[in-house]
């Protein structure tokens, strides 16, 4: 079997073949094969070799015809040359020897790789001739290289293996960081989702407080007005007629109501009408009219308080006044403005 198709059953395609034996010289498998795994990565590595030059015809019949003119004059030259050359040739180099570890090559190719490889520097001439390998030695080469292309095989298989396994934990870091961050982002919405309801019910919590209040101030009011209506009234007396008096006559007393009846307009012009203490805030009638209004707006919505008949509007200052005090007493009529 030759060496190329040696190489080619390894798995290297002819061209490949082709240029390493080329570039190493003669039938050097181990070094071919060396040499193609060097230049594994190179594009062109399975590139056809470029064809050779093939000269005319015409140019090939011209120059035979000029050596043949040429050939008899220099027959005479030529015959006594060749006793000299004979002698030179025995002494001109068949190969070229390292120096430094003693091996043979027959082509300057072989020289550069070698010297790339080992690292040696120095070359000479040597009259010795290297012998070919015998079928012994190139099967033991052919057993080494098949050696050398598994190890490298397994070598390549545990750098992907390798690579592989790294990806795969770069990859299950990524996703624990994920899975972290995506943690802490799911119990800060559970956090603020706890601390809104817990606002929330805390509102409906003071909401139910206020209204509660203004229940129980509605029924103590109700309470002490149908009380007040239960109880008879006094029938005055029949006063004795007065003596003649030359005294001026007493103005007659104002009578003292304990109860405001208000009539509240809202904007949306629905009325309201409730009855309140005569010593209660204008502030707590406001409160009453945000609790119960039914034109749609918010109980804390601010509002304005005012009269039509006389013409007054209430500022934030007699909200603290009592409604006696404002006017509202025994009955008014309230307007809501937003």
């Amino acid at each position: 079997m030759s060496s190329l198709q040696t190489l080619i059953e390894m798995g290297f395609s002819e061209n490949a073949s082709k240029k390493a034996l080329s570039v190493v010289g003669g039938d050097k498998i181990e070094q071919a094969m060396e040499w193609l795994l060097a230049h594994a990565d190179d594009p062109s590595i399975n590139d056809p070799p470029p064809a050779k030059e093939q000269p005319d015809k015409d140019s090939q019949s011209d120059s035979k015809m000029e050596t043949g003119e040429a050939g008899s004059a220099n027959a005479n030259e030529e015959g006594a040359s060749k006793e000299e050359g004979a002698s030179k040739e025995e002494e001109e180099a068949k190969s070229i020897k390292c120096d430094d570890c003693g091996k043979l090559f027959k082509s300057n190719e072989e020289v550069e790789y070698h010297a790339i490889k080992s690292g040696h520097e120095n070359f000479s001439e040597s009259t010795e001739e290297k012998k070919p390998l015998s079928e012994e030695e190139k099967l033991q080469k052919k057993r080494e290289l098949a050696e050398k292309i598994k190890q490298r095989r397994k070598e390549r298989e545990e750098e992907e293996e390798k690579e592989v396994r790294e990806r795969e934990r770069k990859r299950i870091q990524m996703g624990q960081a994920m899975a972290e961050r995506k943690r802490v982002m799911q119990e800060a919405e559970i956090r603020k989702a706890a601390e809104e309801r817990r606002r929330d019910k805390l509102e409906d919590k003071l909401a139910r407080q206020k209204v509660k209040e203004q229940i129980e101030r509605d029924r103590l009011a109700r309470k002490e007005m149908f009380a007040n209506k239960s109880q008879p009234e006094e029938k005055p007396q029949a006063a004795p007629t007065p003596a003649p008096s030359t005294s001026p006559a007493q103005p007659a007393q104002k009578k003292e109501y304990t109860t405001a009846r208000l009539q509240i307009r809202l904007p949306s012009g629905t009325p309201l009408v409730q009855e309140f203490k005569a010593k209660e805030s204008l502030s707590a009638v406001r409160l009453w009219i945000g609790l119960n209004r039914t034109d749609g707006l918010f109980a804390d919505a601010p509002i304005k308080l005012s009269t039509a008949f006389p013409r007054k509007t209430f500022t934030e200052d007699d909200m603290d006044k009592p409604l006696d005090l404002l006017g509202l007493v025994p009955s008014a009529v309230l307007m809501v403005t937003n």
